[in-house]
């Protein structure tokens, strides 16, 4: 295996273990003001969004690029959407969709490593 391959797979990874460790930071450690919980909400999803927007430019490299982009981009819709809107508008209606994009968002980062 070539050495751009190894870092790759290892990006991926890292990536998926990422998002699964943000995940249970933000669920394990909730605020109970709702304004800081709100201003949390938001903060984490942007820093998701920026992350995987860096992610979709290592996804253009990877083996299967539009399979791990597609995955990528609807984990971050699903994701980061809900997160944003809530802290917006203070409705959760859309929260259930949180960790489906979560789910995804591994997903993808696995993909890259594939």
């Amino acid at each position: 295996m070539c050495a751009s391959l190894a870092v790759q797979r290892l990006a991926g990874v890292s990536g998926a273990l990422a998002v699964a460790a943000g995940a249970y930071g933000a669920h394990g450690f909730r605020r109970s003001d709702r304004d800081d919980y709100m201003k949390e909400l938001y903060e984490t999803a942007n820093k998701y969004h920026i992350y995987h927007s860096l992610a979709l430019l290592g996804a253009a490299r990877c083996r299967k690029p539009a399979v791990a982009g597609t995955i990528l981009l609807a984990g971050m819709g699903c994701f980061c959407g809900p997160l944003y809107h809530q802290a917006l508008t203070g409705d959760p209606v859309l929260s259930k969709l949180a960790p489906v994009g979560g789910v995804l968002l591994i997903a993808g980062w696995a993909a890259m490593a594939l």
